[in-house]
């Protein structure tokens, strides 16, 4: 694995991203909060969990460790999920930018929410954030056809390299 690699796999991540916010906008607010009985319940819930995760992991790479997500009714509208989920590309795109060849294939430790360690290979950590995410946007899809929506436009990687 190599940094450029990480990076367009990072690409992608906030490419398909990208796509899902622009389909989850053009909702009614009470179809982004509705509850459709997935795993998180609503798409603003399932998209608040998803930006969540992607800070937690962030957080444990600089030596921090969160005990719970962030709360999904901090996020009011999908524009409020995009802002966050903006604040934490940022973050993890400077994080590695950071790292040396050495440093991707670093073991880091870091502990789980109820504090049990963990150890885990960096780059496989940043390869479980995009993987999570691409389930979850799964989810939404599927949420917003449920709801009558427009799906998002095609989320697969070999949409995002032909796209390129």
């Amino acid at each position: 694995m190599t940094r450029d690699a990480l990076i367009t796999l990072l690409d992608f991540h906030y490419w398909a991203r990208d796509g899902t916010l622009d389909a989850v906008e053009r909702i009614a607010p009470e179809d982004f909060r509705r509850d459709l009985g997935s795993s998180f319940g609503s798409i603003r819930d399932t998209l608040a969990h998803v930006v969540s995760a992607e800070w937690v992991w962030c957080s444990r790479w600089r030596g921090h460790f969160p005990t719970e997500h962030l709360p999904a009714a901090d996020f009011e509208t999908a524009g409020d999920i995009r802002a966050r989920w903006l604040e934490e590309e940022a973050r993890v795109r400077r994080f590695v930018a950071e790292l040396g060849p050495e440093d991707i294939h670093r073991v880091m430790d870091y502990r789980f929410f109820d504090g049990e360690p963990m150890h885990a290979v960096f780059w496989h950590m940043l390869q479980h954030v995009v993987n999570h995410a691409t389930y979850h946007r799964g989810q939404v899809t599927t949420m917003l056809r449920q709801l009558g929506a427009d799906p998002p436009r095609h989320q697969g990687l070999i949409g995002f390299y032909l796209e390129r």
